[in-house]
């Protein structure tokens, strides 16, 4: 995985095939929670026969308007409200199903960058926003599955990326930590090389 950079207009990154195939998964567990599928790059028929990095996908109703109970769907659509569920719940009746198009719609263009041949990923100046903005959504669902709350909580996961798991650690949470480092540092790299190109 090489960093963004900025060439010809536009900024450039470089991920090997298994790289997109690992991120690309991701982008498709994180859609899929919100009720929105993609498919996954190595074209299972059936998501959850695939296995899921985010966890279980959850069925949605345009009219249901509670809270969601999956606490990593929760971070992607949190209240308006927490002192006042009838202005919570409103709000999310107004709003909820634009929300989820919106963050479905900039996953699906990271996830249709990332099943494009070759190595490199390019991504407009007018959508690179656009791009953080989906790179964020994924990192708080695994976040939330990791269960990072504090700096020392971020301190542990950035550890277990870096270290790798001791005996007796799950093997599932460092892949997830070695992910959600990736993501990380990936976002950072768009974010910095972003800055000098922006407009005053």
């Amino acid at each position: 995985m090489r960093a963004f950079s900025f060439r010809r207009g536009e900024y450039v990154a470089e991920l090997d095939a298994h790289e997109r195939t690992i991120i690309s998964r991701v982008i498709a567990d994180t859609s899929q929670l919100l009720g929105v599928p993609l498919g996954h790059p190595d074209e299972a028929s059936d998501p959850e026969e695939a296995g899921s990095a985010v966890g279980p996908s959850m069925t949605w109703s345009a009219d249901d308007v509670s809270a969601p109970a999956d606490p990593a769907l929760a971070r992607l659509l949190p209240s308006a409200s927490k002192e006042d569920d009838g202005v919570a719940d409103e709000f999310r009746r107004l709003t909820e199903a634009d929300l989820r198009s919106a963050k479905a719609d900039r996953l699906r263009m990271v996830f249709d960058e990332l099943r494009r041949p070759g190595t490199k990923i390019h991504v407009p100046t007018e959508r690179a926003m656009d791009w953080a903005a989906a790179l964020t959504d994924v990192r708080l669902v695994l976040a939330e599955r990791l269960e990072i709350r504090t700096d020392s909580d971020a301190e542990d996961v950035y550890r277990l990326s870096t270290m790798g798991a001791e005996p007796g650690e799950d093997e599932i949470r460092e892949a997830l930590a070695l992910l959600y480092s990736a993501l990380t540092w990936l976002q950072e790299s768009l974010l910095q090389v972003m800055l000098p190109t922006l407009p005053d």
